[in-house]
């Protein structure tokens, strides 16, 4: 299969939708613009096409033709009764939903929604994926087995992941997957063209972390006579910051970032309560219970010292993202064989972002792979990064990615097949 030259061949397709995605960007759950705008891209393909309850996903099989003898769902009877190997199944995710970020980047295609806009990517990860079903298609009857395309709102904080899940798109085919694969744009840190990945964490896990600190408000001029929640919650911030330094390894990675925090409505009123809200990333179980327990001693502690009351909530979020060694591997090895030797990347590091593709690794062998999308004239150390208003990614890479989507579930399809 020149999976490579077939992609190539639908670029202006597939910058095409790029862009009237881009210019239409829907945020969260509900995504009804952009499911029509999927759903009329398989329109007319070999597809066995679903929609969510919960969230506007959109869920594609793709049949393939080659040793139909078998069962997706089991082991089907062969010969004189004797059990023949049931079919393997390749799910391919590729993300939908947009940010609530202004874009500032001046392109023709430029969002056309006031506060929303794609600027982590996900325009790009949808065209490809509904390439690769293009691709796929064409040459379904060469496949040796089954693909899941999975369409997935709400990944920017909203687990979409979750809610296809509950709905069965890991059992689509007719049983769970065997392998998994997700394509991230990268819009700085690496190079254009280039694959991207590891074995084990690659992606944090994230928690939030949500404190209200109550106390009585009063006249400025004597604080004396109040409670100020104030100057307790700002002791809040900087003693959880210092109390992880000391309660967690210096070789395990942990960060928290205080994102929010608001209080008061002018300067000469204390006010009667402060709030603020942190995000968490952890890639160690033990390390995200030891951070969780500081953050409630800590605030409960500063609280009592300064005579207020402290709602902490603490929630876990999205678990780590761990991709499975064998499968990361197998995806180098198709990168290098569509791409050249240069186009692989291991990364020394997991990064501290979160992805909610986490909860489908962690149900099937699969990996998390990121795809260099810098644009031409920018510097990968100082380019906007993803979710910047300023964030910009290549057209160039859609049939690279288009390829690649379509190479990993063809490839391991055949080689699950082989056995």
């Amino acid at each position: 299969m020149d999976l490579l030259a077939d992609a190539h061949a639908l670029a202006d397709d597939l910058t095409d939708l790029r862009h009237r995605l881009h210019r239409r960007p829907e945020i969260g759950l509900e995504l009804p613009r952009t499911q029509e705008t999927v759903l009329d891209a398989l329109d007319g393909l070999p597809l066995e096409v679903s929609t969510g309850t919960t969230s506007t996903s959109v869920t594609a099989v793709l049949r393939g033709g080659a040793g139909s003898s078998g069962a997706a769902g089991g082991t089907a009877a062969g010969p004189g009764g004797a059990p023949t190997r049931r079919r393997p199944i390749v799910l391919l995710r590729g993300d939908m939903d947009a940010l609530p970020v202004q874009e500032e980047v001046d392109v023709p295609f430029r969002s056309q929604v006031d506060g929303a806009m794609h600027a982590c990517g996900h325009d790009l990860h949808t065209a490809m994926l509904a390439g690769a079903a293009r691709v796929l298609s064409a040459r379904r009857d060469a496949l040796a087995g089954d693909v899941v395309f999975m369409f997935q709102p709400g990944e920017e904080g909203f687990d979409g992941a979750s809610h296809m899940i509950a709905e069965g798109v890991l059992d689509a085919a007719g049983r769970r997957a065997d392998a998994a694969f997700a394509l991230h744009v990268m819009s700085n840190l690496t190079a254009r063209g280039a694959v991207v990945s590891r074995g084990g964490p690659i992606m944090a896990a994230s928690d939030g972390l949500f404190v209200v600190v109550r106390g009585r408000g009063g006249h400025a001029s004597s604080p004396h006579l109040s409670r100020d929640p104030v100057p307790a919650a700002c002791e809040m911030v900087l003693a959880i910051q210092t109390r992880m330094t000391r309660a967690v390894d210096a070789f395990a990675p942990a960060v928290l970032t205080v994102g929010t925090f608001h209080a008061g409505t002018k300067r000469n009123v204390i006010p009667d309560t402060a709030t603020f809200e942190a995000t968490v990333r952890t890639f160690d179980p033990a390390v995200r219970e030891v951070v969780r327990q500081l953050c409630e001693d800590v605030c409960r502690g500063v609280a009592q010292a300064h005579g207020v009351e402290v709602e902490v909530v603490y929630s876990s979020e999205y678990p780590v993202t761990v991709n499975d060694a064998a499968e990361t591997d197998f995806a180098f090895g198709v990168a290098t064989e569509l791409f050249g030797e240069r186009t692989a990347v291991r990364m020394p590091n997991p990064i501290s972002g979160s992805e909610d593709f986490s909860r489908v690794v962690a149900e099937v062998p699969g990996a998390m792979l990121f795809l260099g999308a810098l644009v031409e004239g920018r510097d990968v150390a100082t380019a906007p990064s993803n979710h910047s208003p300023l964030a910009a990614f290549d057209d160039r890479v859609l049939p690279q990615g288009t390829a690649f989507y379509a190479a990993l579930a063809a490839r391991r399809l055949e080689a699950l097949a082989a056995g």
